[in-house]
Parts: C-alpha cells; sequence; structure tokens
C-alpha cells in the first residue's frame, strides 16, 4: 500500500519548508533541537499509576530515568527501555508518550533510560549505559515492585539496537536473565555490513540514507568498532540463547531490510519470534500514537505481546 496520507502531508509540509538534513545542520544542539520539535507530545498523554525520576548509578556516572508505575499492586513485570534519536538525539521528553502508552497496555514498569548521546560520548558509551541499567532494574527489582523473571529490554531505532545488544551481552555473561526484547524499527547493522539495504527507501520517506551515515558517524570513534556486535547486534555470531523477541519493521523504513534481516537469523536459529511489518508506515511513525490510529495499533499490538509473554494476559483497553 502507498505511503499513509497523513505520513505523506508531513513529509511534503517538510519539504515545501526547505528543511535542512540533520547533516546540514548547523550544530549538535540545533540537530537536537529539530528531532524534539519533530517529537510532540500526544494530545492526551496515557494516564499511569506514577511517574518518576530517578538517577542510575553507572559505570559512566549517574545517568538520568523515568519511571512508569501501572496501577494495582505488584510485582509487575518490566521494560527497560532505551529511546530512538540516531545515538545522538532525543531523550525522556520525546519518549514520554509512547512509554506511557507501554506501561498502561501492558502492566509493565517501564524504565525509560536517558542514556549518552553521541558525539560528545561516542561508542561504546551508549552501549555500556543500557547494560548498567538493565543490571540496575534487575538488581533493583524488588525496591521497584518487579519481578525479576519478567524483565524485558526493548527500544526503538537506536534503541532498538541498544535493546539487541543487551539481550547478547546477557545471553553470553551468563546473566541477569532476560524474559524477551521488543525492538521497534531497530537499528541493527552498520551500512557497510548491509550494502544493498539502504536504496529501496533511503530518499523520500523521512529517515534517510544519508542521515543514517552521518548518525553513524557521529556514533562510532572509528570505523572499525562497527564490527563489534554491540554497535552491530546483526554481526553477532550467533543468535542461539537469545530471549523471546518482537521485531516490527515499517513498510517504508531505509531500516527494514536489517531488522527483516535480524528477525530472520533469529528464527532460524528457534528463537521464539513475533515479526510485524507495519504496512503504509515510515521509520518513527509511533511518535504520533494520539494522532495516528496505525500508531496505536501497532502498540497495542505490542503490549499484547508483553503481556502474554510475562504471563499477565490479555490485553486491557486504555
Amino acid at each position: 500500500m502507498p505511503l499513509h496520507p497523513y505520513l505523506q502531508q508531513l513529509l511534503d509540509v517538510a519539504a515545501t519548508a526547505g528543511v535542512p538534513t540533520y547533516p546540514e545542520m548547523a550544530s549538535m544542539a540545533v540537530v537536537r533541537a529539530a528531532a524534539m520539535a519533530g517529537n510532540p507530545p500526544p494530545p492526551q498523554p496515557v494516564p499511569v499509576a506514577a511517574v518518576r525520576d530517578v538517577a542510575i548509578p553507572t559505570r559512566g556516572g549517574p545517568l538520568p530515568a523515568r519511571i512508569y508505575t501501572p496501577p494495582g499492586p505488584g510485582p509487575h513485570s518490566a521494560l527497560v527501555y532505551f529511546h530512538g534519536g540516531g545515538f545522538v538525539a532525543l531523550g525522556l521528553d520525546s519518549h514520554d508518550g509512547v512509554c506511557r502508552y507501554l506501561c498502561a497496555g501492558s502492566d509493565s514498569v517501564v524504565v525509560s533510560v536517558d542514556y549518552r548521546l553521541a558525539p560528545e560520548h561516542r561508542f561504546p558509551a551508549a552501549a555500556e549505559d543500557a547494560l548498567d541499567a538493565t543490571q540496575w532494574v534487575a538488581d533493583q527489582a524488588q525496591a521497584l515492585g518487579v519481578d525479576r523473571r519478567r524483565l524485558v529490554v526493548g527500544g526503538d531505532s537506536a534503541g532498538g539496537c541498544l535493546a539487541a545488544a543487551t539481550a547478547m551481552h546477557f545471553r553470553d555473561a551468563g546473566g541477569p536473565e532476560l524474559a524477551g526484547q521488543l525492538l521497534l524499527y531497530p537499528v541493527t547493522d552498520h551500512p557497510s555490513g548491509t550494502p544493498d539495504a539502504y536504496p529501496r527507501f533511503g530518499a523520500g520517506f523521512g529517515l534517510t540514507a544519508l542521515a543514517m551515515h552521518w548518525f553513524w558517524d557521529q556514533y562510532l570513534a572509528t570505523p572499525e568498532q562497527a564490527a563489534d556486535p554491540l554497535a552491530s547486534p546483526l554481526r553477532m555470531v550467533n543468535c542461539a540463547g537469545l530471549p523471546p523477541a518482537y521485531v516490527m519493521v515499517a513498510e517504508y523504513d531505509v531500516l527494514r531490510d536489517e531488522g527483516e534481516a535480524l528477525a530472520r537469523r533469529l528464527a532460524q536459529a528457534g528463537v521464539p519470534l513475533r515479526e510485524r511489518c507495519s504496512a503504509g508506515m515510515n521509520h518513527g511513525f509511533l511518535k504520533h500514537v494520539g494522532r495516528l490510529p496505525e500508531a496505536e495499533a501497532e502498540l497495542d499490538d505490542a503490549c499484547l505481546w508483553l503481556r502474554r509473554l510475562t504471563g499477565v494476559g490479555e490485553l486491557s483497553g486504555h
């Protein structure tokens, strides 16, 4: 099906206004301001029982995070969530709407992690933050009202990359054991590893191939780091033994091929998998939750998967 009219209209308006691409912007401050402006809060954020900001101790220093708690007595399942933004932008506020939706819809405590951004903090800083934050949630499970046995990692775009890398690392390190990984249009590989993946949707659909190359240039300290599976999870030697995965890609997304490639590898390795391709959508469409029904439908499906995965049961309405 063609790109959704709502999304096409947004692209047309940006093109008419002559909005510069991220690589053309004058500074990282301008990039981050533009990225935040492109992620407006939903008109009616989903209510949850409690929201509080904390600082997670990590090897890189105190890390801001936001904890969303659903109603009802615990212990709840938990989702450690890493936001998208090309490893260089966005944060707790940009993903508040999505995290609220996931919290309410999955009956999970959601811990949204504000990992360090590039280029000030290049790889492996963000990956280390993801590992440390997830370990902290596991260690603090009782205090957080969380069942450590029902701990899931997740994220969108660059955050999906961090979630997949975290799942791989803890499998190899022998724990903490994760119940699942929620990967929403994830980055899974440096473009040098999948050189034929970008041409199909690399221009005209929002996120461009040019922007992805630029994001990677900001993120990696050296080109050789692209081969590290913590940076490029698709390059892990073996996918066997990873926790169950939810992999959602968008039909018109420059990252679609690499997301589908990871899903294939997971399936071939016998990892329980739910794979979805969201028809008519482009990269980042979930930020339109509350304005785009298809975004809500996709998040509802993700919440249903989380509830079934963690033994909560059928999806309840918001």
